[in-house]
């Protein structure tokens, strides 16, 4: 898969329903969910950190094909790194990307909060919207929660998204 293949969002949300993964869209994608029209290269998910779903996760992950997305480093070199995709593995790792054949994917524990403190799965769930894409229910992040971890974020990209969500917000 070329670095600039497109973003399969359909297929990806498709194949971490099958495997029952509990996790919210977050990022650029959640954002879009919530009706914002900027682009986004790839898919922002933070799963639930419990043992089990990060198997399913990882499981997933495999039957996407997923490897790291390093930079500096080719797709044939990340290939080859000794990194086992499993739960232990993405249990280590706070924010980890990964190029797979649907796309690529970037797995959070925890997304930036105002305060500068960090929420998890099981804080932002609870605020969380469901949405139906392609017949599959899937959990999105709040607005608001979106707006706060690209305030923290404060980056240039995040300032330009930023104009765009708060007009959502004030609808």
């Amino acid at each position: 898969m070329a670095d600039d293949s497109p973003l399969d969002r359909d297929r990806i949300i498709e194949c971490l329903s099958r495997h029952e993964v509990e996790y919210l869209l977050v990022g650029g994608i959640g954002a879009q969910m919530h009706g914002a029209t900027r682009p986004t290269r790839d898919f922002d998910s933070l799963p639930a950190t419990s043992k089990e779903n990060l198997d399913r996760l990882a499981s997933a992950m495999r039957e996407l094909n997923a490897r790291l997305r390093v930079e500096g480093m080719t797709d044939e070199e990340s290939r080859a790194l000794p990194l086992p995709l499993d739960a232990e593995s993405l249990a280590r790792m706070d924010v980890s990307t990964w190029r797979t054949d649907a796309g690529d994917l970037d797995v959070l524990t925890a997304i930036p909060t105002r305060d500068g403190g960090r929420a998890r799965y099981d804080e932002l769930a609870v605020r969380a919207e469901r949405v139906e894409i392609g017949g599959v229910v899937v959990m999105v992040a709040g607005l608001d929660d979106i707006i706060a971890s690209k305030e923290s974020a404060n980056r240039t990209k995040d300032r330009e998204a930023l104009i765009e969500l708060r007009e959502l917000r004030e609808r």
